[in-house]
């Protein structure tokens, strides 16, 4: 185990913070402020340095990827101890590659909230003594408010914008006020769609598909489904009585355990063997779970709208976190997007998952605008659940906005 751990620790080189102090010392001008940003709120083991100019300076990440997918699912007690086998060696890589001490940091930056409690801790209790040790300013960080900023780092983005967060943990939809100031529009209320996409991989076997067998769930189903026809199942799209923003995965997935038992019982095969239409269901579920997630989408737009909290011209829809890379859901994000006059924002690919550049970028701008910079850390716990913003849902369930024609307004659907 840990020789795949060794291999799976990725330094990222960037080489350019001996450069930018040595200009500012000459220049005599602003010092840059450096933070350092720690992230283990799941199976990844992320640190990095970013500048106040969102430079990222060095970085790096331990990925469990692997190991996890051996087990079937992650297991919070191996992620515990795989981040604490790692967590010095990403966050000493990513200083020196950097060219940053510890002393130079203007602060440390770290997820606390929310996440897998075990990992959590790992991430936490490493930085408080690193704190403690050279005396430097600490910013607990919110993960999903981290993912919902991501994407200032890398595009010019004014408050406010529209921002749908989607993950294996999460599936939330918010307005971004500012900084520290978000709206909750809504969220799941069970699973989230990634973690719903992983447990129709397993149950489809998927790790025995001689194409699939090194990829994470979700990855396998976009792939087979690239050669599936999605009009060969069909699926009840989930909460359609209701006109709110929140989503639902597990009933979705219920129906898709019971299709996949059926066409097993058809086939004459058991329970672990691979069905000769995996292709259309993969392709069926993958349609099924963007048709949800765009629907929810198109109501918050349309409630923003409504109710001036985005301009009518020129507002920007921003998506980010893992299920973000799924190119199907993506394309039918921009097509709603463009219908309607937003502008279509996701940050690389590398960053919508989880990584350390987030955490210190987040770290960053709540320096720049002086948010939850404590100079005591007295008191700091973990929150293994954390809500994002206020939440305005009942609001827009009381709205009772209708979403209609979506098929034609989008065009997406046949393609």
């Amino acid at each position: 185990m840990n020789s795949i751990a060794k291999s799976l620790l990725k330094p990222v080189k960037h080489g350019r913070a001996a450069w930018l102090r040595s200009s500012s010392a000459r220049s005599g001008k602003h010092l840059q402020k450096l933070v350092l940003g720690i992230e283990t709120s799941c199976d990844d083991t992320g640190a990095a340095v970013v500048d106040d100019a969102g430079n990222v300076l060095g970085e790096a990440l331990h990925c469990q990827k692997e190991i996890h997918l051996q087990a079937g699912g992650i297991i919070p007690v191996v992620a515990q101890q795989l981040h604490r086998e790692n967590i010095e060696r990403v966050v000493t890589e990513a200083l020196r590659v950097s060219g940053v001490s510890v002393r130079e940091l203007t602060a440390i930056a770290t997820t606390v909230k929310p996440g897998l409690a075990l990992s959590l801790e790992v991430g936490l209790q490493y930085s408080l003594n690193l704190v403690n040790q050279y005396q430097k300013p600490f910013i607990p960080i919110h993960h999903m408010e981290a993912h919902a900023l991501t994407i200032r780092l890398t595009r010019h983005v004014e408050f406010p914008f529209l921002v749908l967060l989607l993950s294996g943990g999460h599936c939330i939809l918010a307005v971004a006020q500012g900084v520290s100031d978000f709206l909750l529009l809504g969220q799941s209320i069970d699973i989230a769609p990634g973690d719903m996409l992983d447990k129709v991989a397993r149950r489809l076997s998927l790790r025995k598909h001689p194409e699939c067998h090194s990829m994470a769930g979700g990855k396998a189903i976009e792939h087979l489904a690239q050669t599936g026809n999605q009009q060969q199942h069909t699926f009840r799209l989930p909460m359609q009585q209701y006109r709110n923003c929140d989503f639902s995965f597990s009933g979705l997935q219920n129906l898709v355990n019971k299709t996949i038992k059926q066409k097993e019982k058809e086939e004459g095969i058991q329970e672990g063997e691979i069905l000769s239409c995996v292709n259309d269901i993969a392709a069926a579920v993958q349609h099924a779970v963007a048709v949800h997630i765009i629907q929810r989408t198109y109501r918050a737009m349309l409630f923003c709208i409504k109710n001036s909290i985005l301009p009518s011209k020129n507002a920007t829809l921003v998506v980010s976190g893992g299920v973000a890379s799924n190119q199907y859901i993506r394309k039918g994000l921009q097509a709603l997007a463009d219908a309607n006059d937003f502008a279509f924002l996701c940050p690389p690919p590398r960053l919508c998952t989880d990584n350390g550049v987030m955490i210190a970028w987040n770290g960053i701008e709540r320096l720049r605008a002086g948010l939850g910079v404590l100079h005591s850390t007295d008191g700091i716990r973990f929150e293994p659940k954390a809500p994002l913003g206020i939440d305005i849902s009942k609001r827009v369930e009381e709205d009772s906005i209708r979403v209609r024609k979506l098929q034609k307004k989008i065009r997406w659907f046949a393609s």
